[in-house]
């Protein structure tokens, strides 16, 4: 008998929500869709008026936009600014929606403009963002937003569906990034041990439309567990799990998260154990917690099993013609080209699993990214030394799953880490 997942209800004002789109419409051709998001920077709103358009029909001059600063010689001299600095910073513009604070995207997202930015060849705009099945909304529809980041199982899980029509079209990626460890805390004098003593409580599943909310309750049901799942922020759902309202909060994010990190010792909450059954390795990934990821929530020496998502850089699928087509290319060729300072501190640690080789079944990777791996010399050397390492490790044995192809890439670059640079 499949497991019935109850929501409890919400106050969220439906004309908040995103409209839905057929597969056939037009992309970000519906007013107002910028106005109804939730949690993305009024600055950003902004400048998604100008950025949005297709490059043919942005106005340079219009009374009502902002024109780029064009500088005659003289002014420049005046200014201190080169000729024409106001109308390049316009042109090599780029936004990635990242996720609400707290997760660990928008992390990633700052990196990627701390590396990247240099204020005028290319200028990077991290967008505070609601993460999962938003995050495709918004590249897919949303003017101005070029990049997202994404859980491979939302992706997929939307694209099966058809709720926003076709999109294996319409989105590509650029890199798979790393995995996102499913946190579970309960309190500690809960009693509360596995997930299946869950039954019938009441869970947070994080912010509605997250991808917090699209794979718990997945989780839930292979599992055979029936909560009533209810929406909110990490810090609101710490309180009302210490005044009893409900039984556990779940974030799905990179570790380690921020919000469980500023636990104190003995605040009186725990990580709750997720073991890798047999149930969950269709579309999961085994995972550990560790006292390193959270000192106060975990005992030194100590490790927490569960299960693990694989998080993608996506990409609108511009023609290749076009001006937005362009700025993403040129950003995957810089992205590509640093990727070792990312991999280094004071960069987040989850940089450290990024494997650009990895291929994505089901969905094309960017023109561009495809393009600058094929003609990279030291990409094909990685992958190479990817190929030698699993000949050596099982001979002709080929990993056949995901996950086995996620696990021999892990033990990979530990052997890579270890090995005396010459």
């Amino acid at each position: 008998m499949s497991a019935t997942i109850r929501f409890a209800p919400t106050r969220e004002d439906a004309g908040a929500r995103m409209d839905r789109f057929g597969g056939e419409c037009g992309r970000r051709e519906r007013p107002g869709i910028a106005r109804r998001m939730i949690g993305v920077a009024t600055a950003a709103v902004a400048l998604a008026a100008w950025f949005g358009q297709p490059a043919a029909a942005q106005p340079r001059h219009g009374a009502e936009d902002k024109a780029p600063l064009v500088l005659t010689q003289a002014q420049s001299r005046v200014s201190g600014l080169p000729a024409g600095y106001g109308e390049r910073m316009n042109n090599n513009t780029l936004t990635v929606m990242t996720s609400a604070p707290g997760g660990g995207w928008l992390l990633l997202g700052h990196d990627i403009a701390t590396v990247l930015d240099d204020g005028e060849e290319m200028r990077i705009l991290p967008l505070v963002g609601r993460g999962g099945g938003q995050n495709v909304r918004d590249v897919r529809f949303l003017k101005g937003v070029d990049l997202g980041i994404v859980q491979l199982n939302v992706l997929t899980e939307m694209q099966r569906t058809n709720e926003i029509g076709r999109l294996d079209d319409k989105i590509s990626y650029i890199a798979k990034l790393s995995n996102d460890e499913m946190h579970v805390v309960v309190r500690a004098d809960s009693g509360i041990n596995s997930l299946a003593d869950l039954n019938g409580k009441r869970v947070n599943v994080h912010n509605a439309g997250s991808g917090t909310a699209m794979l718990a309750p997945s989780v839930f049901a292979k599992l055979g567990v029936q909560p009533i799942l209810t929406n909110m922020p990490q810090a609101d759902a710490l309180l009302k799990m210490k005044s009893g309202e409900i039984a556990a909060t779940i974030l799905i994010s990179g570790k380690p998260l921020s919000p469980y990190q500023r636990l104190a010792a003995g605040s009186g909450y725990r990580l709750l154990p997720i073991p890798y059954s047999r149930q969950l390795h269709s579309e999961f990934l085994p995972a550990t917690l560790s006292s390193a990821d959270y000192p106060n929530l975990i005992a030194a020496g100590q490790e927490v099993e569960t299960i693990a998502v694989s998080t993608l850089l996506i990409a609108y699928n511009w023609p290749k013609n076009t001006d937005r087509y362009r700025r993403i290319a040129n950003f995957v060729h810089r992205f590509f080209e640093h990727i070792e300072q990312f991999q280094k501190p004071p960069r987040h640690p989850k940089w450290r699993e990024i494997n650009l080789h990895a291929s994505v079944p089901g969905w094309h990777r960017f023109p561009a990214a495809e393009e600058w791996l094929q003609h990279n010399s030291q990409a094909r050397e990685i992958r190479q030394q990817f190929d030698r390492f699993l000949l050596a490790r099982d001979g002709n044995a080929r990993p056949q799953s995901h996950a086995e192809v996620e696990q021999m890439f892990r033990e990979f670059m530990q052997w890579k880490d270890t090995r005396p640079r010459r």
